[in-house]
């Protein structure tokens, strides 16, 4: 039997309208603990998409305690019954969801938080967590054996928090794969300086304490925010570009700094507009203090942070990462190299703009200096181990790469790539297969046994 062309069009509505109740009638679900990463698998949580964090935060350098109340305004990707927050360790006495009080239980850094209604599929909502206590930093093997996250310094505290520290300080969907935009708002006592993300909205004095806010509108991975706070002498101005600068030093280490933060600052953020594509934030800068301890340096947005004194080199690679790490960030943390390579290779870039030495003459001395028994080449920058991630071949060997895929495709088209994968990823996520099948359409080259050999290949590929 045959339907005239008029029944057909009347079953197919009311096929689609039925199959819409049903799906708006579907159970609420709970939102899984954790974006699934393997490297983190509890790490971020399912159900909604972050979409604005307000911190406002309290700290007391004298005895280390945090007060804070965040408040999270998200959106359901599918009804939700409850879902879940990641904080590390620190006391949560009060949650609200929409305004109203909710119950919420805590298994270890899971926090799950069950509303009084529902909440529908693609609507907006917020949940707000008053907590407090002394955060911890972590420690570990994963970043080169140092503490990391929230550290208590002489005078106040220095906050660089990759990969999964940012929980440590405020409650969270803490995975860079969830970005949202910022605002932090910091009491600390008076005389001292907090510096944030972004751009700096007030200041004021009041009651014996300074509070600050800062605003970040561009979209920011967790593991990037901080509320880095002691005695600094800040400068402000602009780079010859016209970008606002903010640099804050630790007056502790003015006498021991041999570099012009303030200068190498303003000069490689506008090189690498040239470069990578126009500067993704509003202000670049830095913030230099006296922590020792920590060992590393973090491409905090907007304002890297160098735990010590820092060279020229270390700025370099920390400002390109605001291209490569911050606007455009990993979709999964085993996709490091695409952070870590590129600033790496920034380095030999920058090295070449000054006329030191060339990236092929970089690429050659690293690869010659190390044996092909060296335990560097049995680390796969592609595909590393969670605790190998910050590993010297995922930077080293990431550069490479990017070196044979510039001889290979040749100049013209590896530096149209570079700002063509900045500008189509601007302020979201990818992964390494994202950006080989872009290298393979700019170049109009197949380049899948480049990047087999390269990145996920163990041993010492041959020339």
């Amino acid at each position: 039997m045959a339907l005239s062309r008029s029944a057909r069009l009347g079953v197919l509505v009311t096929a689609a309208a039925s199959f819409l109740a049903i799906a708006a009638s579907a159970p609420p679900t709970q939102g899984a603990p954790g974006i699934g990463d393997p490297y983190f698998p509890r790490l971020g949580n399912g159900g909604y998409d972050a979409r604005h964090y307000d911190l406002d935060v309290a700290y007391a350098p004298g005895t280390g305690r945090l007060d804070g109340r965040t408040t999270l305004t998200a959106r359901a990707t599918h009804t939700l019954s409850s879902f879940d927050l990641d904080l590390q360790k620190l006391e949560i006495t009060r949650v609200e969801v929409n305004g109203r009080r909710a119950r919420f239980t805590r298994d270890g850094d899971e926090v799950t938080v069950t509303p009084r209604r529902a909440l529908p599929k693609g609507r907006d909502f917020t949940v707000s967590v008053t907590y407090g206590g002394i955060p911890e930093p972590l420690g570990g093997p994963i970043v080169f054996g140092s503490e990391y996250g929230w550290m208590k310094t002489p005078d106040g505290v220095f906050v660089a928090c990759q990969p999964n520290a940012a929980s440590t300080w405020f409650p969270s969907s803490d995975h860079p794969a969830d970005k949202a935009t910022y605002d932090i708002r910091i009491k600390a006592p008076e005389g001292l300086t907090a510096v944030s993300n972004g751009r700096l909205v007030s200041t004021y004095d009041k009651g014996g304490s300074t509070y600050t806010h800062w605003r970040e509108s561009k979209p920011m991975a967790t593991y990037l925010a901080t509320a880095t706070i002691g005695k600094f002498d800040v400068r402000t101005g602009r780079t010859p570009g016209g970008i606002p600068v903010y640099v804050a030093i630790d007056p502790a280490l003015k006498s021991a700094v041999d570099v012009d933060v303030y200068g190498v600052t303003s000069a490689v953020t506008d090189y690498w507009s040239q470069v990578f594509g126009p500067y993704p934030f509003e202000e670049t800068g830095a913030i230099v203090d006296d922590m020792p301890r920590a060992g590393f340096s973090l491409e905090v947005q907007s304002k890297p942070a160098y735990s010590a004194v820092r060279n020229e080199t270390t700025i370099v690679h920390e400002l390109a990462h605001q291209w490569f790490g911050d606007s455009v960030s990993v979709a999964r943390w085993n996709d490091i190299w695409l952070n870590e390579g590129f600033a790496t290779y920034a380095q030999w870039l920058w090295d070449e703009h000054q006329g030191t030495r060339s990236a092929h003459d970089a690429f050659r001395a690293g690869y010659d200096s190390r044996p092909a028994d060296s335990a560097f080449w049995q680390v796969r920058p592609g595909a590393p181990e969670r605790d190998t991630m910050f590993a010297s071949a995922v930077y080293q060997r990431g550069a490479m790469t990017l070196q044979m895929l510039r001889e290979r495709i040749g100049d013209p088209a590896f530096f149209r790539l570079l700002p063509t994968w900045t500008r189509l990823h601007r302020y979201g996520n990818a992964s390494t297969a994202d950006f080989v099948r872009l290298a393979e359409r700019v170049s109009g080259r197949q380049l899948d046994d480049l990047f087999d050999t390269w990145l996920f290949t163990a041993g010492k590929p041959a020339l």
